[in-house]
């Protein structure tokens, strides 16, 4: 059963229909609509060469995005619609773009070099589904397969091998027998992807609810665009409170945080720094000392390396730097650690604890006990309405220039108050703030004043 198409979709294949030429929605649109998503996009294969889809969408807005592959972007009731002559692709010779195309006169030649069978169909209201390559049968069996031969595909675009184990991630799906021995064998071609390009579909994937599992069986493939992984792979933590290798740890641990890329991808590197920073206690325990600092100098030039947005960059940086930090149930600890983050990261840093403690031995899982009195504590802290920053102080720097305070001396004064209020010493009010301020002053005077009496 096909769900509801939307309805500019609709109009467009009708506009084509009506002019004269063949239209159908192809790619990942039918395949959500089989699987009863509704589609993020729609894309539209046609027999119309891009000048005739242009006539015939004279009078809207009509981008020609793709117009050397055949492609035109329409613009209709506000949906941006990508719109295809069918087409059979030449050579790639940089192993991710055709050298140039060929326009093909049936859907059928089409579809033949589309990636997987799941996105190889084609449908259009009143003709029906075409499934030329069993893309149904695959959705059914949750199998993720090339279209014929997988070697070939992967080599003409290596980007669909990461875009394989994207899907299977997503889809939580498993990749043909061929087809994965395919993706394995021609992973290397992945270093000819940009850096923007994988990264868009690691973010993808490690969001996926599969991703544990695609991480698990594929790290030599994720190694390629990530080299700094693969020592993490069977590297024993020798220790008690683990149950798992680090890579194997690493990838359990990913599937207990929320499917949020700041989360996924921290949890995915909060660990790298381990094998640099392994050592054997006299015990016999592993020890890694140290290995969050690695692992946040690792992450960094990774995150840079892919051209992460910045602040994705500083999410996951924080995290990972403190993911093994020890916060103590108090609310002035609390209170401390809010200031420090703020209430947004700081319960994602949470997450991240819960996250990496649930991926531990079982026996050695107290920690979530001790992350959920954590919450609670912020919870009814935040409830009180907390001063945090230096900005939510009842004073500013006008009280204090009034006081006497200049330049320097007065971001050190509202530090100092700030302090206060965070311990509970003092509470966010003007009259306490003010008097404490005065209380400081007088001793100071006083000090000077004996100072100089005893040097007379």
């Amino acid at each position: 059963m096909m769900g509801t198409i939307a309805p500019p979709a609709a109009r467009a294949l009708a506009r084509l229909h009506e002019a004269g030429f063949e239209a159908w929605l192809v790619g990942g649109c039918v395949r959500d609509m089989l699987l009863g998503c509704a589609p993020k996009d729609y894309d539209l294969a046609t027999s119309a060469r891009p000048e005739e889809t242009k006539a015939v969408f004279q009078g809207e807005t009509v981008l020609e995005t793709g117009i050397r592959h055949g492609t035109v972007t329409v613009l209709l009731e506000g949906m941006p619609l990508e719109i295809t002559t069918y087409r059979v692709d030449g050579a790639y010779s940089d192993a991710r773009h055709p050298d140039g195309v060929t326009f093909a006169d049936n859907l059928r030649a089409d579809a033949a070099r589309r990636d997987f069978t799941i996105n190889a169909m084609a449908y259009a209201p009143g003709q029906g589904l075409r499934d030329y390559f069993g893309g149904q049968a695959d959705l059914r069996a949750g199998c993720l397969r090339a279209v014929g031969d997988p070697g070939t595909r992967f080599q003409e675009d290596a980007l669909r091998i990461l875009r394989g184990l994207r899907f299977a991630a997503v889809l939580d799906f498993s990749l043909e027998e061929e087809t994965d021995r395919a993706a394995r064998r021609y992973a290397p071609l992945l270093t000819k992807v940009s850096a923007e390009r994988c990264a868009a579909e690691l973010g993808k994937l490690l969001c996926g609810p599969a991703a544990g599992r695609i991480l698990r069986a594929y790290p030599a493939v994720l190694g390629v665009v990530i080299p700094e992984l693969l020592p993490m792979v069977g590297f024993a933590h020798r220790n008690a409170h683990h149950c798992y290798d680090v890579w194997t740890h690493t990838a359990v641990a990913v599937d207990h945080v929320p499917p949020r890329l700041p989360l996924r991808l921290a949890m995915l590197l909060h660990d790298m720094g381990k094998p640099d920073t392994f050592s054997l206690g006299e015990d016999g325990q592993g020890h890694f000392y140290g290995h969050p600092r690695r692992s946040v100098e690792l992450a960094e030039g990774i995150l840079t390396r892919l051209r992460f947005p910045r602040r994705t960059r500083e999410q996951v940086l924080c995290l990972v730097r403190y993911h093994d930090a020890v916060i103590e149930e108090s609310p002035q600890r609390v209170r401390r650690w809010l200031n420090k983050l703020g209430p947004e990261r700081f319960f994602d840093l949470l997450e991240i604890q819960r996250g990496d403690a649930s991926a531990q031995a079982p026996a050695y899982c107290t920690r979530l006990d001790h992350l959920r009195r954590l919450e609670k504590i912020a919870g009814e802290v935040l409830a009180e309405a907390p001063c945090l920053t230096v900005r939510e102080l009842a004073v500013g720097g006008r009280e204090l220039l009034a006081l006497g305070y200049q330049g320097p001396a007065i971001g050190m004064a509202l530090r100092r108050l700030l302090d206060c209020v965070l311990e509970g010493t003092l509470p966010n009010e003007k009259t306490a703030l003010l008097q404490y301020l005065e209380q400081i002053d007088a001793k100071k005077s006083e000090g000077k004043r004996n100072k100089s009496s005893g040097e007379t």
